[in-house]
């Protein structure tokens, strides 16, 4: 096998096993490349994290994404599924603190499988990212999605007082997130911005925390087509995930529980999304619920702008098998929620510094404006919103001023 093959398989993470196999020479195992023999001495894990990064508790958190107490809270739910015990081949195996270290160094720049392999001085790190963004995912998810029926009521009052749009849970909103494309997978992963991606549909709460989420429809699929087959979507058809209708404030009107999203979702009783532009344009009643609504709507785009820029990885295109992928977009999220409590329960202080300065990711692609057909009930519903919008129980005083600054034409 000449250089340049064995440097292609190198770059495949999917093709990794092959590699192992071939390593297996007929007459026994292949030595072991000086490159790891020092290893102990010479990883980043030595020479970085340990003597430097832990006497620092800011260059920690600016590497990790994460402080050294959270990180340790980590390293506390997965230890027992990703540690592995000394034989004789191995006697000193990597540590899960350093399979952590690397896993959460990809999320946090996106840096090549093969660059963090030499940096940490292992031989196969997409390997180690595999297995602790699985047990991640585990243990992440029941502790950070879905909230509870008390939360969820929270939830709708938080809503209410931080972005004046009552009896709303959460803002719902979808990206096509690049990927490598899988091999064999022909058409399937392609979108209609023409690159490869799998989706993430996402609800999320007043405070830029996802509340919801779906993840791992193909790039192929019909935007519209995704929410309405989505876990979230059938839950948001039968009204399950909402807490039970409740009075608009300083009124008697009772209305259900709604997500407010855009022209990509299908207007229904639990689903809003604003009225058409031209509509609007020639009503100012109109234009009052589509500024209210978009000035709800925003969380949703707060949070991926968050994401992404927390989680450099979003900012490349992907290079892990769709399954692999799936794990890391949950897992993503979950750290989201864990960064998002610690600065809500904090000092407002985030662990993470947001540069205005740099341009939203061109990996992270939301979904084609249009969404399915409406039903009766759901304009019913809207049209009830609007009229308490423009009422003087329901009114902000300066939405009229808001629409007049709009260029509406």
């Amino acid at each position: 096998m000449d250089h340049l093959t064995m440097y292609l398989l190198l770059e495949e993470e999917e093709d990794e096993e092959i590699l192992l196999q071939l390593a297996n020479l007929k007459n026994g195992i292949a030595p072991v490349n000086p490159i790891f023999k020092q290893r102990r001495d010479e990883r980043c894990y030595t020479t970085l994290i340990n003597r430097h990064l832990q006497q620092d508790d800011v260059k920690f958190r600016e590497y990790f994404r994460f402080n050294k107490s959270q990180f340790n809270f980590l390293i506390d739910l997965i230890k027992e599924d990703i540690k592995t015990e000394p034989y004789n081949r191995v006697q000193y195996p990597i540590t899960p603190e350093e399979q952590l270290a690397i896993t959460l160094r990809f999320l946090a720049t996106g840096e090549a499988l093969r660059s963090l392999a030499f940096t940490f001085r292992v031989s196969h790190s997409s390997r180690i990212i595999k297995k602790t963004l699985s047990s991640l995912r585990r243990h992440l998810i029941s502790l950070y999605i879905p909230p509870s029926l008390y939360e969820k009521k929270q939830k709708a009052k938080e809503f209410c007082q931080k972005w004046n749009f009552p009896n709303c849970l959460g803002a719902v909103d979808g990206k096509h997130i690049r990927i490598r494309c899988p091999s064999h997978s022909g058409s399937l992963f392609h979108n209609y911005k023409d690159f490869f991606s799998i989706v993430l549909l996402a609800v999320v709460d007043a405070n830029y925390k996802f509340i919801f989420i779906d993840v791992g429809s193909y790039g192929k699929e019909g935007d519209s087509g995704i929410f309405d087959k989505s876990k979230i979507g059938q839950q948001v058809r039968d009204g399950s995930i909402f807490p039970p209708p409740n009075k608009l404030p300083n009124t008697d009107q009772v209305l259900p529980c709604v997500l407010v999203g855009d022209e990509a979702f299908r207007l229904s009783t639990h689903m809003m999304k604003p009225f058409p532009r031209r509509v609007a344009s020639a009503d100012d009643r109109k234009a009052i619920f589509n500024y209210r609504l978009s000035r709800a709507r925003r969380v949703s785009e707060n949070a991926f702008g968050l994401l992404s820029q927390i989680f450099r990885v979003f900012y490349t295109m992907i290079n892990l098998n769709p399954s692999t992928v799936d794990d890391l977009i949950i897992v993503a999220c979950c750290s989201h929620n864990l960064l998002r409590d610690a600065f809500l329960e904090g000092s407002n202080k985030p662990f993470y510094e947001i540069d205005q300065e740099l341009p939203p990711p061109r990996n992270f692609v939301p979904f084609a404006r249009g969404g399915g057909f409406a039903d009766g009930d759901g304009f019913y519903i809207r049209d009830l919103f609007m009229e308490y919008f423009n009422s003087g129980q329901g009114s902000i005083p300066w939405q009229i001023g808001s629409i007049r600054r709009t260029d509406r034409n």
